[in-house]
Parts: C-alpha cells; sequence; structure tokens
C-alpha cells in the first residue's frame, strides 16, 4: 500500500479546504451553478436524479482496511449505509447532502484518501489489473507505473480543462487483466532484449463511439514514459475538439488523423522533451517502489489442506475453483469476494460488510485489498492454510458467491434508479438475470461468460465488450434495451498480440444482433442466447465468446427472434381465446 509523504498529505489537506470555501460561497449564492460545475466535478461531486453522488478515488484499486473502515463510517453517517464499487476501481456514494460533502472530504484526508479528479474534463483515476504485485505472469510490478502516474498527472496544470475526460490503463502482467484495448491510453509492460519498455495503445474506449485502441508505439522505454505520455497528451490537447462533447475524446481525433498521422505527432511532438526533466530515473522509481512497503510474507505460511476441505464440501470446493487465483509467493493465494450475490445490485457493500471486510483483511490478508474493475474486491496475500476459515467467515457475510467468470458476475452501472443521465434502468435487469441463472450446476455448465449492463450509451457498465451487452435505450419514453454480442475486454488468459498487432489487448466491440427488447424480455433473451450457445460448442472446453467468434452472430439471432415471435403469438391466441 502506497505511504503517504508530507507534500501528499498537504496537498489532500489544502484541497478539502479550498472545496470547503467553495462550497460555502455556491451555498451563499456567491457562486452561480456554472461556476461552481466546474469546481465540484474535479472534487468528484455530481448531481445525479434523487440526489448528489460522491465518487472517492481508490488509486488503482488498493484499498487498507482503515480506509474501508472509514468508507463504513462515511456511508452510516452521511449516506445510506451502502457504498458502491465502480468499474474504475473507484466507490460512489449515491446520497450524501451538497453541504455535508466538505465534511465527508475531511474525514477521508484523514486516512489518505479524496475524491480528487474523479470526474470532470481531466485524467481520471488510473487503473491496473487486481493481481498487481502478486502476479506469477508479471513482468513489472504496474502499482509502482500507476503511483507515478498518478503523482504526474495530479494537479498537472496543462492537463487540467482537457477537451474531455481522459483514462489510463496499466498491464504489468503477459497477460492483459487490465482491459488496456478499450482506454484512451493502454500501457502493457514489455521486455526488449533485457530491457523493460512499454506498448502503447491509444483512441480505445467506449460510450457513443466504440472503439478498440490502436498501437501507436510498441516500445517505449520506461525512462521516457511520462515523456512519451505527455506527448500525447499535448497532441490531444491541441487538435481534441472542444465544439461537440460527442466528438471530443482521443479516440475521435486518432480515427480521424488516422493511427500513422496520430503516432507522428506524438513523435514529433515527443522528440521536443525527450530527456527532459520528466524523464525518470532508476533513484525515482525506486523512491516511489520504496514507498510501498514489502509484504511480510511467512517462510512456513502453513500446511494447505484446502483440498482436503473441498473434497467433503462441494461448496468449498466451487469457492476454490472459481475465487481463488495463483500467487507468485509459494503457500499463497489471491481471494476474490463476490460482490454478485442474486438480489443484490453488482457492486454495492453494505457499511456492516465493509467493517467486516476490514476485520478480515486484517486477519487474513496483512490489512489490505483491491477493488477490481469487475465491481468485486479481491484479498490479494492469504495464506492457502487459511482458505477454508476464510471461505467459512466470506460465507456468512454474503460475500462468498462461486461467479467469478460467470454469467451471474454481472457488471452494471447504477442506471435509471440513480442516473440522469440513463435511458433504463440497469439493476432491477442484472437481478432478473441473476435470478434466472441462479443455479450453481447450470452456471457451471454454461462456463464463462462476461455480462455488462449499461443504462445508457455512455457505457459505464461497459457492454460493448462483455461477451453479451446488454444497453438500455430509450423509444417513445419507454425503456428498452439493445443486446450485442462478442465483445470482450482483453484477450482472456492468453498473451497478448504479438508487437506487430494493432488491435489494443485483444479487446473487441460486441455487434447489435436486432432490434431491441421489452425489459421483461431481458431474461428470456439471455437464456436463448445462453442455450444456443450449448447447442452449438463443440465440446465443454468451448467457451460463449470463442462460440462467437468461430460461428458469427447469426445463429444466435436466428434463434432469438424465432422464440420471441412464437412467444407474441402465443400471447396474442392465449388473449384471443
Amino acid at each position: 500500500m502506497y505511504q503517504y509523504q508530507p507534500v501528499d498529505q498537504l496537498l489532500v489537506d489544502q484541497r478539502v479546504a479550498q472545496f470547503r470555501d467553495q462550497t460555502r460561497r455556491f451555498l451563499n449564492g456567491q457562486l452561480t451553478e456554472d461556476d461552481f460545475r466546474t469546481l465540484r466535478l474535479q472534487n468528484g461531486l455530481y448531481i445525479q436524479r434523487h440526489a448528489p453522488m460522491l465518487r472517492v478515488a481508490v488509486p488503482y484499486g488498493m484499498l487498507a482496511s482503515r480506509q474501508l473502515r472509514t468508507l463504513a463510517h462515511i456511508a452510516r453517517k452521511w449516506d445510506r449505509g451502502y457504498g458502491h464499487f465502480s468499474t474504475r476501481q473507484n466507490i460512489q456514494f449515491n446520497w450524501p447532502n451538497l453541504e455535508d460533502v466538505p465534511d465527508i472530504l475531511a474525514e477521508l484526508a484523514k486516512v489518505q484518501m479524496h475524491a480528487i479528479q474523479t470526474s470532470g474534463n481531466d485524467i481520471r483515476n488510473t487503473t491496473t489489473d487486481q493481481f498487481a504485485g502478486i502476479a506469477p505472469d508479471e513482468i513489472v510490478n504496474p502499482l509502482v507505473w500507476c503511483e507515478l502516474i498518478r503523482q504526474w498527472s495530479t494537479f498537472h496544470p496543462e492537463f487540467a480543462f482537457l477537451p474531455r475526460k481522459f483514462k489510463i490503463a496499466v498491464s504489468g502482467a503477459v497477460a492483459d487483466r487490465a482491459a488496456v484495448g478499450v482506454h484512451d491510453i493502454g500501457l502493457q509492460a514489455v521486455e526488449r532484449d533485457g530491457e523493460i519498455g512499454f506498448r502503447v495503445w491509444v483512441g480505445g474506449g467506449l460510450g457513443r463511439t466504440p472503439l478498440v485502441g490502436q498501437l501507436i508505439n510498441p516500445f517505449v522505454p520506461w525512462q521516457h514514459l511520462l515523456t512519451y505520455l505527455q506527448a500525447v497528451l499535448r497532441v490531444y490537447n491541441l487538435h481534441g475538439r472542444r465544439d461537440n462533447k460527442y466528438k471530443a475524446r482521443i479516440k475521435i481525433l486518432v480515427k480521424e488523423l488516422t493511427p500513422q498521422v496520430f503516432a507522428e505527432e506524438v513523435e514529433r511532438e515527443w522528440q521536443h522533451n525527450k530527456g527532459g526533466r520528466e524523464t525518470l530515473t532508476d533513484e525515482q522509481v525506486r523512491a516511489i517502489a520504496d514507498r510501498f512497503p514489502a509484504t511480510p510474507y511467512a517462510a512456513d505460511p502453513g500446511a494447505d489442506t484446502s483440498a482436503g476441505h473441498a473434497s467433503a464440501d462441494p461448496r468449498f470446493a466451487r469457492w476454490l475453483q472459481r475465487n481463488t487465483h495463483p500467487h507468485k509467493v509459494a503457500g499463497y493465494a489471491a481471494v476474490t469476494l463476490s460482490l454478485k450475490r442474486t438480489g443484490v445490485p453488482p457492486g454495492d457493500i453494505t457499511a456492516d460488510q465493509m467493517d467486516a471486510v476490514a476485520d478480515l483483511a486484517d486477519r487474513y490478508s496483512f490489512g489490505e485489498m483491491r477493488v477490481t474493475h469487475e465491481q468485486n474486491v479481491v484479498f490479494a496475500d492469504v495464506p492457502r492454510s487459511q482458505l477454508h476459515a476464510l471461505w467459512k467467515a466470506l460465507d456468512e457475510l454474503g460475500l462468498a458467491t462461486p461467479n467469478v467468470g460467470l454469467l451471474t458476475n454481472i457488471i452494471a452501472c447504477p442506471g435509471g434508479d440513480f442516473c440522469a443521465l440513463a435511458n433504463a434502468v440497469s439493476i432491477p435487469v442484472a437481478e432478473a438475470i441473476q435470478r434466472r441463472f441462479d443455479d450453481l450446476d447450470y452456471l457451471y455448465e454454461i462456463g464463462e461468460l462476461d455480462l455488462n449492463i449499461s443504462g445508457c450509451i455512455n457505457s459505464c457498465g461497459h457492454h460493448h465488450v462483455g461477451h453479451i451487452g446488454i444497453l438500455g435505450v430509450d423509444k417513445a419514453g419507454e425503456e428498452w434495451y439493445q443486446v450485442t454480442l462478442g465483445g470482450r475486454q482483453n484477450g482472456g488468459a492468453k498473451p497478448l498480440p504479438d508487437i506487430a498487432s494493432t488491435r489494443g489487448g485483444g479487446a473487441a466491440i460486441g455487434r447489435i444482433i436486432g432490434p431491441s427488447f421489452a425489459r421483461g424480455e431481458v431474461a428470456d433473451v439471455v437464456a436463448n442466447l445462453v442455450e444456443t450457445y450449448l447447442d452449438l460448442r463443440d465440446s465443454d472446453a468451448e467457451r460463449f465468446i470463442d462460440v462467437v467468434e468461430r460461428v458469427g452472430i447469426e445463429p444466435f439471432k436466428t434463434r432469438v427472434y424465432a422464440e420471441r415471435k412464437q412467444a407474441k403469438a402465443a400471447v396474442a391466441e392465449a388473449a384471443h381465446v
């Protein structure tokens, strides 16, 4: 866990005092709504459908137990007893009063947290692999590089008012688990001739115009990472559109210039400051790395008894299979705490659960945890000898659903229940699907399948990269849902494509199967898609996404709309009778 230096704390404390004064002046009528909007957005405060929403930064997903306890306290005192983890590894509170937000930020500052640059047209929270620092296939620890980017980008005067928001993801492993291909900038650590560097993809993103990032540089030496990022952002800041917010993201600029021309512009800009004062040194990188204390792993973490417990308890065996992950240190495992129990909005966690999870993190994982971009929580350093004990504790809390990587591990935005931008609700649709597939035997028969739901085209639920994507749309004032197939956020467990490839991280955008569906039809549509897959797969090892890529979307489309036609005919016949 990164430990603040005095200057870090000073900056956060000063920002709290500054925003307290800005809020006071707004409430007293000394600042207009337009004046205050920019100020509140740079401090993570939105105005949603029913109340303000405060988005708290969880830098690259890392949380300490003391911080989670503070979040629980905030949820009880100033919200409605829960928080919502987002796909950017942050946490959102949906019900604070505006006048209380400065006090909330002051509480956060006491435990080295803030809400700076979690909204607005600036560089947002840099995200990474939830297994950063412990993954067996890791080339570099991406936490160090995320922190370097965080310090470089926070309060950067040149990039505080970009044409639009800007998102960066870093992967330090052979396999991409950070979805680098669908970010404004995606960075993948690579080694070449004994030297560490980064592949750089630019122009990925979802929303109204979903695009996969383009490889503009196959190898930037680590020393020049920040100067190269600066060059990319300067080209964007200079040429990005500000006259149309729908065409203001860097992905539009890359597409219109062409990736080759954009890369040439970046190269020219880079030559002006390459080797300048933002060039990194060994000493600077070590200084950041030293702010992450070494994990005190036990030389003997105890005998691994999980196999014996699994043979005696099928419920534990399923959890062990789906919710535990390899670790680079012998005798340890990473564990995913599932926030996807049926009947609970995906990503939501209550204040009581936060306190309990903090206690468990202290007991089983050195007091640290990670928030994932799939809206779950990870304990990164659990002794394998303690897995069964941890599972029993999580099971009592409702956090041991063994569905990681399966259909009910749904990614969903808050949707129309909260968001003023949403065309349709997301949470009730997610719950209907979860209830339809609330049979673990059937889930395990289906196998790996990513299902993502967004309540509007802004794609906060990342529906474009779901194997099955569901998008809420408005049709004459009514909620309908568009379905896509074949999206993926990365190449799965496979190594990233060869450096000659331009498709970021193996990501792909899903294709629309046809006309949209009423809310009550969505769970049936998903069931028909799944049954089509089960009929078409060659073996149990062939995943849903593999079948879609092999046969295309037509067989799925034909089945879904034929079933829909039959269902409507049956309803009409029953009404006639």
